[in-house]
């Protein structure tokens, strides 16, 4: 009994001698708790709890070297700090549903052209953060208002606690690291999937290891050059990269290219009609006469529309940290433009919005594209914008005279047209035309037995809703296009390609909200009703797939290619599948023709997540979804396409941080295959 007396004393004298630090503690550490729940909704898992007490205390110890009237100001410090930390992480995750890297700070100039879709997504909860240092301030006023620091500065042994509350701090980080697995070792190496690494280890713990790997590249002279080198040999020493040969192959030879960009068109919205009216009808009739591919996905990180170029137009992946566009342009990269202007092609880029939206004016020259219109290049006025520039009908119309010009001065040409009118946040409702969302249906009266005709308006004006009516308007405005293209006397020797370039970023309930509304009762379905349909997280990643389609007007060979592609095929397997119908080939490509028999069918994601035919895996949790009924997966399935995907990761990172694919290192790669086989 007296122990436990002393024991109680001494946790009193602690907690009455050390309050300002306590505080300190007790604040941040429930804001790492609040930033983790609002974001992954996992606040209190244990893993990431451990890391952020023992990093608390450890920042925390070095303010027992600080005299006690002075230290308010450095908690205070590292208060406004984890509120910076937090409340960038929370707004960004609700933008990209990812975490806040320094390697992104560049893109922060492009928010000025996505600012009202921010606004659009961004909750009052973003900001509970910035109550810490007013919490905190207020409890300092009150602790100086008593003789607490006169007190302390006669009592506490500085020294003493410093040490004691440094190795608490590191033990408890250090008992974590103990009981690691490789998986969370890997999570830390790679940061792939920032969400798994917040999970695992903390939000504190997550942004210094950005940090570190952020910087690490800026001296490859100094970090992993040469592993990144052998990574790269040893990938593409064993990789098969021969030129694939199927009835598609050379099918386009001669012929010319232009791939229209689709600003965040899904495939969903080519099942949905409203009162007879479908939602794409234009999309629709370019997959019934082209080539169709029904299960295709973008494989994008944080630059949304910026990685869909450049995975499509080099078959590499997105960077793990900051955005190729902005972060890594100024590398050399094997792209579609760069090949066929070897054949003699002229390359070309058209966009209506500013050049240096994703600093495009650099970095469209350097993947090969000899001429580029951007905004400056169209006639318009502010009436004429939707969201972030020029709306397309207009850019569509303004786009012809010139793609008349190319084909006429020109032998062959390549180029890509990137629409923009469907980007969020989809709330220009005046300007995309009529649209009827009503839905008529019939209720009967309980009492007398009497049926009465209803009408209802449940998607007008909701999130869904308003990105439907958006991409009505961006479809009929695709349709004109069309028209033209086939009624011009030009065209005959184009090949189009039409993509998706990501998903919406609508959430899950947004999208439930279609699929769920009860129109009599004017809520959500029940999920015993018989009517339900089960939208849980697999369904919704699994619906962020984009329209794929390759299509002509030559009716010669539009009857050659007219068929549907239901493999499941990644933004990367399109310039191998391109690449073999025209007659190119990138050995280090990634993805692969979709028509070789041999290939993998396999869409690796940013983040680590993968889908196959037969399953969609998410890394984070090592949870799947098997997508086919009675299909049993092998021995050691997962196992080993966590290993493809993992290699894939990080050569496509090596490449793209080291500059691998540069005249310099690739001389570099093959003076150490020599080395590597003189010693052998």
């Amino acid at each position: 009994m007296n122990k436990i007396k002393k024991f109680y004393k001494k946790v009193c004298s602690y907690i009455l001698t050390n309050r300002l630090f306590l505080s300190y503690v007790l604040i941040s550490f429930i804001g790492c708790i609040l930033v983790k729940q609002f974001t992954i909704g996992n606040g209190l898992g244990i893993r990431s709890v451990i890391v952020e007490l023992g990093l608390i205390l450890v920042l925390g110890s070095f303010g027992y070297l600080i005299k006690p009237k002075n230290q308010y100001k450095y908690y205070f410090s590292l208060i406004c700090f984890f509120t910076v930390l937090f409340t960038i992480n929370s707004v960004y995750y609700t933008f990209y549903s990812t975490f806040a890297s320094l390697g992104e700070l560049a893109t922060v100039s492009q928010l000025e052209t996505v600012t009202g879709s921010i606004f659009e997504k961004i909750k009052l909860v973003d900001f509970i953060y910035l109550l810490m240092p007013l919490v905190f301030h207020k409890i300092h006023k009150g602790l100086r208002s008593t003789p607490y620091y006169n007190y302390i500065s006669k009592v506490e042994k500085g020294k003493l606690c410093f040490k004691k509350t440094l190795l608490l701090g590191l033990i408890l980080v250090g008992v974590r690291f103990v009981f690691a697995t490789s998986n969370d070792y890997s999570s830390i190496a790679k940061q792939w999937n920032r969400s798994s690494v917040v999970e695992r280890f903390g939000m504190i713990l997550y942004q210094g290891n950005d940090i570190f790997q952020t910087l690490k590249p800026k001296f490859n002279s100094l970090f992993g050059y040469e592993d990144a080198l052998k990574v790269f040999n040893d990938f593409y020493g064993t990789e098969n990269t021969e030129k694939s040969s199927n009835k598609y192959t050379d099918i386009f030879a001669g012929k010319n290219l232009i791939f229209v960009h689709m600003e965040s068109i899904q495939s969903f919205l080519m099942d949905l009609e409203f009162n007879g009216v479908e939602v794409t009808p234009t999309i629709n009739k370019l997959a019934k006469e082209g080539m169709f591919f029904s299960n295709f996905y973008p494989q994008i990180s944080t630059g949304t529309s910026s990685d869909s170029e450049f995975t499509l137009l080099s078959s590499l992946m997105p960077a793990a940290s900051g955005t190729i566009f902005v972060s890594y342009y100024d590398r050399n990269y094997i792209t579609i433009p760069k090949l066929l202007k070897e054949k003699g092609y002229t390359t070309f880029s058209m966009h209506g919005n500013k050049s240096t939206m994703w600093n495009r004016s650099k970095i469209h020259p350097l993947l090969g594209y000899d001429k580029m219109y951007f905004e400056e290049s169209f006639d318009y006025t502010q009436d004429d914008v939707i969201n972030l520039g020029i709306n397309d009908k207009l850019f569509f119309k303004q786009a012809i005279p010139i793609l008349e010009n190319i084909e006429n001065t020109n032998n062959n040409y390549m180029g890509t047209i990137i629409t923009l009118s469907n980007h969020s946040p989809f709330n220009s409702i005046d300007k995309y035309g009529e649209f009827d969302f009503s839905d008529t249906f019939e209720v009967v009266d309980e009492r007398t037995g009497e049926k009465e005709q209803m009408t209802t308006n449940y998607l007008e004006g909701t999130a869904v809703g308003n990105y439907i009516h958006s991409a009505h308007y961006a479809d009929l405005a695709l349709g004109e296009f069309i028209d033209y293209i086939n009624n011009s006397a030009n065209f005959n020797d184009t090949i189009f390609v039409f993509y998706g370039d990501h998903d919406a970023k609508l959430s899950r309930k947004n999208i439930e909200y279609l699929y769920n509304y009860d129109k009599k009762t004017g809520e959500l379905l029940e999920e015993d009703d018989p009517n339900y349909r089960n939208y849980d997280s697999f369904d919704h990643d699994l619906n962020k797939k984009t329209p794929l389609i390759i299509w002509t007007k030559n009716k010669q060979l539009q009857r050659k290619i007219n068929t549907q592609v239901n493999d499941v095929m990644g933004m990367y397997d399109i310039m191998p599948t391109i690449g073999n119908m025209f007659g190119f080939v990138n050995k280090y490509a990634l993805g692969h023709d979709i028509f070789n028999k041999k290939a993998e069918k396999v869409v690796i994601f940013p983040n680590g997540n993968f889908l196959t035919n037969d399953i969609y895996y998410r890394n984070s949790t090592g949870e799947y979804k098997i997508l086919k009924e009675n299909v049993v997966l092998p021995e050691n399935y997962i196992s080993n396409y966590l290993e493809y995907v993992d290699k894939r990761l990080e050569v496509s990172n090596a490449i793209v941080v080291y500059d691998l694919l540069s005249e310099k290192s690739l001389e570099d790669g093959k003076s150490m295959e020599k080395e590597y086989d003189k010693k052998i």
